[in-house]
């Protein structure tokens, strides 16, 4: 490739860490804070997400010249943001990473495990993560309610980025939420003392309770709502992969960020699109170094993790997850146009839906699984139990 044609590319490259890191790296903090990390923990937890996600970003890339991009589990982070800390602390957390990473891994090596998962139909995965993206997307709304002078000026900031500039609106939204933290956040003594990077090994802890509640869940959510539709943005811009060997480096990569408190890696989706996509390069062999880019991006931006996190550890929740809901709110309108957009398959999508919402705990298991379960059950009595009195009901 001549030198002129590596600049596309390494600009869009450049374009996707910057947005992707930006956009949910408070709701990967808040999340890991929410399952009980200490801000150090949540600090080294994301720093060992950045530099795997790098490393994989560059070496992968550079041995296929094909523009896999890989990134963290952002509806993975948003799930664990609603479970709150199970017995066992972090370690348990840790614990569950690690089982979820096991998971995936044995989703490259059992083609039937793999094809098992693949055959969750989109419409109930997509209604799954809606469900599990309202309350946080509802985060932006309260926080006016309860802090108007901070929030007010973050979502204003958000609205205007939407107009004139909507790559950018939630990296707008995030450098005013600085802004207003750097004016009005005060830190305990000591808080920043060792804010430049360490990696916290975490001992995980095998318990039942977050094996079921984060574990199970969190390999569901990163397959059905990342791996998967990464693949197909990736074979929508005309490159065909191999999921298996991806999803074992995956989960590899995961288990190793498991044991420093990071959880689940994947491929990139929105963001792979930026990489795979016309926008790299016009030509798609010469759009590989795109992901090659970010990588370094993400290396470079992994030192500020624990600074990043002291911040947050100070910051009102609300306004943090207010950030984090504007950030998804793209995603959710995505999974709730995903869910209804089949018309056989509308009333089992939104069964999913509000089942998820709800948040309720059966035999101390989360809404998304009963959310998952609800809705495939009810899909199937629709398509071979009695159709046509249940739609009759339904009008």
């Amino acid at each position: 490739m001549a030198r002129k044609d590596f600049a596309q590319p390494i600009m869009a490259g450049a374009l996707a860490a910057v947005v992707g890191y930006a956009s949910t790296f408070t709701l990967v903090l808040a999340a890991l804070t929410a399952a009980g990390a200490s801000p150090h923990q949540a600090g080294s937890g994301l720093f060992s997400v950045c530099i795997a996600i790098g490393l994989l970003n560059i070496v992968v890339s550079w041995r296929t010249r094909v523009p896999v991009s890989f990134a963290w589990t952002t509806p993975g982070a948003a799930f664990l943001l609603t479970v709150g800390e199970p017995a066992g602390g972090y370690p348990a957390v840790a614990g569950a990473f690690l089982f979820a990473a096991a998971l995936i891994v044995l989703a490259g090596l059992i083609k039937p495990f793999a094809r098992l998962v693949a055959a969750i139909p989109a419409p109930i995965a997509n209604a799954m993560l809606a469900g599990m993206l309202l309350t946080l997307c509802l985060a932006p709304i309260k926080a006016v309610g309860e802090v108007p002078m901070l929030a007010l000026p973050v979502l204003i900031a958000w609205a205007i980025g939407l107009r004139f500039a909507r790559r950018y609106a939630v990296p707008i939204a995030v450098a005013v939420t600085g802004i207003a933290l750097a004016f009005s956040t005060h830190l305990a003594p000591g808080a920043l003392d060792g804010s430049w990077p360490s990696i916290m090994p975490v001992m995980p802890v095998f318990t039942l309770d977050a094996i079921v509640r984060i574990g199970l869940p969190m390999f569901i959510v990163t397959m059905a709502s990342q791996n998967l539709p990464g693949l197909a943005v990736m074979q929508a811009n005309g490159f065909v992969l191999k999921p298996a060997p991806l999803f074992i480096m995956t989960g590899i990569g995961s288990a190793v960020t498991a044991l420093f408190g990071g959880h689940s890696i994947n491929l990139a989706a929105i963001t792979a699109a930026i990489c795979a996509g016309p926008e790299a390069h016009p030509d798609r062999t010469k759009r590989w170094p795109a992901p090659i880019s970010a990588g370094v991006i993400y290396l470079l931006l992994a030192p500020g993790a624990n600074l990043a996190a002291a911040f947050i550890a100070a910051a009102p929740p609300i306004l943090i997850q207010a950030v984090a809901g504007l950030a998804l709110l793209s995603s959710l309108a995505a999974a709730l146009t995903g869910a209804l957009v089949q018309e056989e398959a509308r009333l089992p999508a939104i069964l999913t839906f509000v089942t998820t919402a709800s948040g309720i705990l059966i035999l101390g298991v989360g809404a998304p699984f009963w959310g998952l379960v609800g809705g495939i059950a009810l899909m199937l009595i629709l398509r071979y139990g009695v159709k046509k009195p249940i739609e009759a009901m339904g009008k």
